[in-house]
């Protein structure tokens, strides 16, 4: 049975989300090659607003392995922020950089001045 050619843009769109969720993951594993608050380029502050605080992860979404936390009021260092799992509406996560390198609900972190970059 001959074979179809694949549909244009459908296998590509799917390999270059999951290339970025990779590289992103890989990111928040490997510190030394992201940068962050040692080195001067976590520039960006927020603070945290949950009751509570809240649960960082290996990933941005909520089903991911928590790795760290941070208390209601807390200011944490942010890298950057992408869209992920939306947490009570909104989709932006944070990547912080407080030495752990763990995903934030956007949610539950407000700014503090300039807003973070893209990652």
């Amino acid at each position: 049975m001959p074979r179809r050619p694949p549909i244009p843009g459908a296998v590509t769109a799917t390999v270059t989300v999951a290339a970025l969720l990779t590289a992103l993951t890989a990111l928040s594993v490997t510190p030394a090659t992201a940068g962050g608050e040692d080195d001067g380029t976590a520039r960006y502050r927020g603070v945290v607003t949950a009751d509570g605080g809240i649960w960082l992860r290996d990933r941005p979404d909520r089903g991911s392995r928590i790795i760290g936390f941070a208390a209601e009021g807390e200011v944490v260092s942010i890298y950057c922020k992408i869209y992920g799992e939306p947490a009570l509406g909104n989709p932006v996560w944070y990547l912080l950089a407080d030495g752990t390198w763990a995903w934030g609900p956007g949610r539950f972190i407000d700014n503090i001045g300039e807003l973070p970059r893209w990652c």
